[in-house]
C-alpha cells in the first residue's frame, strides 16, 4: 500500500506507548529472576541491563556496545561487558529474556494476554517493526534479525523492542548531527530539565567528564554557568528531537494513519497498566513526558 503522511507528534505518541512496553524487560521481577538463574547479579540492574540489551548483537566487546548505547560512559561498559558472556553467552541471554518478558507480561496484564486486542495489536506493531528501515541503525537491525515468537504478547514486546532501537539508533544520528557527543548530549538534555542531572549520570559520567562537557556546551553558548540551557540550547534539542521524529517516522507512514491510531487505541490500555504498576522509575533519561 503506498505510504501515507503521518504527523510527527503521532510518532513522538507512538514512542511514548511503546517504550514503557519494552523498558519492562529492566524493571520486572520475573526478568530479574531469568537474570539469576543465569548467574547474573540481581541487587542492581545494569548486569541484567548490559546482558539483555547488546545479546541481540552477540558476543560483542565493550567497545563496540558503548558506541551502539552512546550515551553511557565507556568505563561503565567496560564493568560488565565482555564479562557478562563469561557467564551466559548471548543465545541463552535471549533465551532467559523471552521467558522473562512472557512471565512479566502475563503477570501485568492477566488474561488479556491471550485475548483478541493484544493479538491485533501485535499484528500491527509487527507490520510496523518490519517496515523499519535498519540499515545504519545496529540496535534495531540486531532486534529485527531475531525470529519471531509465536506468541501475541510476545510478538508485541518484540516490535516494540525493535521500534525503539530504530528510534534510539536515530536519536544518535541526530545527536552527531548536532555535534553533541555522548556526554554533551545528557548534559544538554539535563539542562532543559528533561530529567535531573543525578539521574543522567547514572550512565556513569565521571564528575570531570561530565564539568568538561558543561564547559564545553557553555563555550558554544548552549548553556549558562549554571548549566541551564540558553535559548540557542533549548533550539538545539528542538531539532535534535524533530530529527529523531523524522528519522522514526517511515515505520508509521507504511502502517498508515488508521493503522497507527489504531495500534494507539489498543496499546493505550496496556501502556496505563505498566505505568499504573509502579516497575518503571518516574524520571528517566529519555525524558518522555518533558520533550
Amino acid at each position: 500500500m503506498a505510504e501515507e503522511v503521518v504527523e510527527l507528534r503521532r510518532v513522538r505518541q507512538m514512542w511514548h506507548l511503546l517504550e514503557p512496553l519494552h523498558a519492562v524487560v529492566y524493571y520486572a521481577p520475573e526478568v530479574f529472576g531469568e537474570a539469576g538463574k543465569l548467574g547474573y547479579a540481581t541487587d542492581v540492574r545494569w548486569p541484567g541491563y548490559f546482558a539483555w540489551r547488546p545479546a541481540p548483537l552477540g558476543a560483542v566487546s565493550a567497545d563496540v556496545v558503548a558506541a551502539a548505547f552512546y550515551s553511557f560512559s565507556p568505563a561503565m561498559v567496560a564493568d560488565y561487558v565482555p564479562a557478562g558472556w563469561g557467564i551466559a553467552d548471548p543465545a541463552e541471554v535471549l533465551a532467559a529474556r523471552t521467558r522473562g518478558m512472557d512471565g512479566a507480561y502475563r503477570a501485568l496484564f492477566g488474561e488479556r494476554v491471550d485475548g483478541p486486542e493484544i493479538a491485533e495489536a501485535a499484528a500491527l506493531a509487527r507490520r510496523a517493526a518490519e517496515a523499519a528501515n535498519t540499515a545504519g541503525r545496529p540496535l534495531a537491525a540486531a532486534n529485527a534479525s531475531l525470529p519471531w515468537p509465536d506468541a501475541p504478547h510476545l510478538v508485541l514486546w518484540q516490535a516494540a523492542t525493535i521500534l525503539r532501537e530504530h528510534r534510539g539508533d536515530g536519536h544518535v544520528a541526530a545527536l552527531l548531527t548536532a555535534g553533541l557527543d555522548p556526554v554533551e548530549a545528557l548534559v544538554s538534555f539535563a539542562g532543559i530539565g528533561a530529567a535531573s542531572a543525578e539521574t543522567f549520570r547514572s550512565r556513569g559520567w565521571s564528575d570531570g567528564e561530565w564539568a568538561a562537557a558543561r564547559e564545553r556546551l557553555v563555550e558554544r553558548r548552549l548553556l549558562d554557568v549554571e548549566g541551564v540551557a540558553t535559548e540557542a540550547g533549548r533550539a538545539l534539542r528542538a531539532e535534535v528531537e524533530r530529527v529523531t521524529d523524522e528519522l522514526a517516522a517511515a515505520p508509521w507512514r507504511v502502517l498508515g494513519s488508521e493503522g497507527t491510531a489504531r495500534l494507539a487505541e489498543l496499546t493505550g490500555p496496556l501502556w496505563v497498566d505498566v505505568l499504573g504498576s509502579g516497575l518503571l522509575p518516574s524520571e528517566n533519561t529519555l525524558g518522555i513526558g518533558k520533550v
